[in-house]
């Protein structure tokens, strides 16, 4: 089983931005405790700050993966583009969000891309991506539901 992980802007900034909301875990020691806790699954991991990086991530990937974790940051609420290329790959996304984004401001309570993805996780901390990746593995499982 192969999961891609794609983060966007400012979750590089983990575990130093806005502990009170995100943690002070940064997302590459999360990483390796995925990594530790799933040793069966290979799990890639991809951040960046620029739209069209993930979007050229989400083409490199969306036919071969077998899942794609994405957590899109503030491009969730803005960007039709990715949502665009979630549609346009064949690779399962779910996206997550370390926050609870329908508790915080306004403008993040609308995500672009959500109609577009299998599914939806947030509000569990840097366990989101945890849930993610049981909810991918689950629907490859026989005798589970897609």
């Amino acid at each position: 089983m192969k999961i891609q992980i794609i983060n966007g802007p400012n979750i590089n900034l983990l575990g130093k931005r806005e502990p009170s909301i995100y943690g002070s875990t940064s997302f590459e020691d999360y990483y390796q405790t995925l990594k530790e806790r799933y040793p069966d699954v290979e799990l890639d991991y991809f951040q960046s700050n620029v739209e069209g990086e993930l979007i050229n991530k989400i083409h490199e990937v969306g036919f071969s993966s077998n899942g794609i974790i994405l957590n899109a940051g503030a491009y969730t609420h803005t960007s039709i583009a990715l949502q665009d290329a979630i549609r346009s790959v064949t690779t399962p996304v779910i996206e997550v969000h370390i926050s609870n984004v329908h508790t915080r401001e306004e403008f993040r309570h609308k995500s672009m891309i959500a109609c577009a993805c299998k599914g939806v996780i947030c509000g569990f901390g840097l366990d989101s991506y945890r849930l993610a990746l049981e909810a991918l593995l689950g629907t490859s499982r026989p005798g589970t539901r897609n």
